[in-house]
This record gives structure tokens, sequence and C-alpha cells, in this order.
């Protein structure tokens, strides 16, 4: 795995996370935020080939 693939999965995970604790406090604004960056990752990777759900299934394995 390449740094950029390694990167870019690290900060989705991340980000997963924290909108999770965002949902879990009940921080709507903050969950909207993390969505977004969320959002914004998974676009990113996709323009680079990186599928995040294979790619971390692959990792895990």
């Amino acid at each position: 795995m390449d740094a950029f693939t390694a990167g870019i999965l690290q900060r989705i995970q991340n980000a997963e996370q924290d909108l999770h604790r965002a949902l879990e406090s009940g921080d709507e604004f903050l969950a909207e935020v993390e969505q977004s960056e969320l959002d914004d990752l998974r676009r990113l990777a996709a323009e680079h080939g990186v599928d995040p759900v294979h790619e971390m299934h692959r990792t895990a394995a």
C-alpha cells in the first residue's frame, strides 16, 4: 500500500470515528462538519482510484 492510500484511509477512519462521537454527543453542527469532511475524503479517495471499503477489509485480513 502506498503512502497516499494509507494516509487517506487513516483520515477516513478518523473522520468516521469523529462523526460517530459527534452523533453520540448530540452535536448536530459538529456531525454536519464531520460528515462533510468524510464526504470530501471519500470523493478524494475515489478520484485517485482508492475504494476505502475494499482497502480497509483487505488490510484487516
